[in-house]
């Protein structure tokens, strides 16, 4: 049976360029309002989205609840069918706990977002919640964020005598068809105390196929921007900075640990002393590492031509369509992508929760993922050391361990010079 031509009703929360609901769009979710703070990705929402109503005010910390359902046409109480969005994800990031040896996590400002989407569950109460947000947001003892939402809702199941059952699923994008190695937290609730339960896997590696008959093999780089590789490029693709001659001396599917005491490069830093996202490579081959939202000169995924993936390319990769355009300048744009949910997974959500939440015979057809290619070419021949880099060669100390970045030596510093 077909999807009912009349759209359930969203309100999508931090929608950013609108990846997540691009694909619960296409789930038969319609967003009735979108809340975003972001002035160029409300520009973004508009020129993809002109049948979008943006939220007045767009921040969530400042629009009233009474005034969000006036917008979104809600003429109740429990009438909302689904409520998303991802809180900003920094202050439970990996990368943070990396270099400065801990974040903020609840405590930080940002983490604010977090408590508005739960308040707005609490007005709302909606049939069913869909919260995106980093893997850290549930790992084992700085769960914070996870547990706030458990005590919240134990709270509004009280309060307003409801029913929520909460299932937090932990997904690999590659699993279901997204060319890239992207895990994030999803936290669904529903209103009926159905729990949520996330389908099998419809991709795997290809040493895992073998015992899953229907599962296919990852969708990899090459299938996704293959038919964009060219010899030539602009110049706004170049790799810049210090290390950017290094670059071409790493191998594909690759970072800066090919130049270690444990790689096979030159010894030229120490082991995990950078982030692993440190002059990253594609390889054709596989699946994309993770876009990341705010890159530096020296922060990949790079290219296997080692230049900087263009926004077509990181759009690619994230599944977006290629009629999908992003306003603003490149860092502007990366950063949008980079922070968005890939529609993929945006509509695989939606078709699940519309046929366990609803009990719809709504049919999953895999949609915004690239076809699989047969015209992979072989790895790109690395560069010899330039010798620039020669003085770096020797024997560099590996990284004290997890959660000992350079950040907390900087802290001890600073408060032993206070002391």
């Amino acid at each position: 049976m077909p999807l009912k031509k009349n759209a359930l009703k969203a309100i999508s929360l931090f929608t950013g360029a609108g990846g997540l609901d691009l694909g619960l769009d296409a789930a038969g979710f319609r967003p009735s309002v979108c809340v975003e703070v972001d002035s160029l990705c409300r520009e973004t929402l508009s020129a993809n989205h002109p049948n979008w109503p943006q939220a007045d005010p767009s921040d969530i910390h400042k629009i009233s609840t009474d005034d969000l359902f006036s917008q979104a046409g809600l003429k109740s109480v429990g009438s909302l069918d689904l409520l998303s969005g991802g809180p900003p994800c920094q202050p439970f990031s990996k990368s943070g706990y990396w270099v400065n040896g801990d974040t903020k996590r609840l405590s930080d400002p940002r983490a604010q977002t977090l408590k508005a989407y739960l308040n707005i569950i609490n007005h709302s109460l909606p049939k069913v919640f869909l919260l995106e947000n980093v893997k850290g947001m549930a790992y084992k003892g700085k769960d914070e964020g996870l547990q706030l939402f458990y005590r919240s809702l134990k709270r509004i199941n009280k309060q307003h005598s409801v029913e929520y059952k909460v299932a937090h699923v932990q997904v690999n994008c590659a699993n279901y068809g997204v060319p890239q190695l992207r895990e994030r937290v999803f936290i669904v609730g529903t209103r009926i105390g159905k729990a949520f339960e996330l389908p099998d896997a419809t991709h795997r590696t290809y040493e895992e196929i073998s015992s899953y008959s229907r599962a296919q093999e990852f969708l990899t780089a090459w299938d996704a921007i293959g038919d964009l590789d060219i010899d030539c490029w602009g110049e706004e693709l170049s790799v810049t900075g210090k290390w950017a001659g290094l670059l071409p001396t790493i191998p594909e599917g690759h970072n800066y640990l090919w130049h270690t005491s444990k790689g096979g490069g030159a010894s030229l830093f120490g082991n995990r002393t950078r982030f692993w996202s440190f002059l990253l490579k594609l390889a054709k081959e596989k699946p994309s590492w993770t876009i990341q939202a705010g890159p530096g000169p020296a922060t990949g995924p790079f290219h296997w031509r080692s230049r900087k993936l263009s926004i077509r390319e990181l759009a690619r990769l994230q599944t977006f369509p290629d009629e999908y355009t992003f306003k603003g300048g490149y860092r502007d744009a990366h950063r949008q992508i980079g922070n968005a949910v890939p529609p993929a997974i945006g509509y695989l959500l939606g078709i699940q929760i519309r046929k366990q939440m609803f009990s719809e015979n709504a049919r999953y057809v895999q949609r915004f993922i690239p076809r699989k290619r047969k015209d992979c070419p072989p790895p790109e021949r690395k560069k010899r050391l330039p010798k620039k880099y020669w003085d770096l060669r020797g024997s560099h100390s590996d990284h004290p361990g997890e959660g000992l970045g350079p950040g907390v030596v900087e802290r001890k510093n600073i408060s032993g010079n206070a002391a």
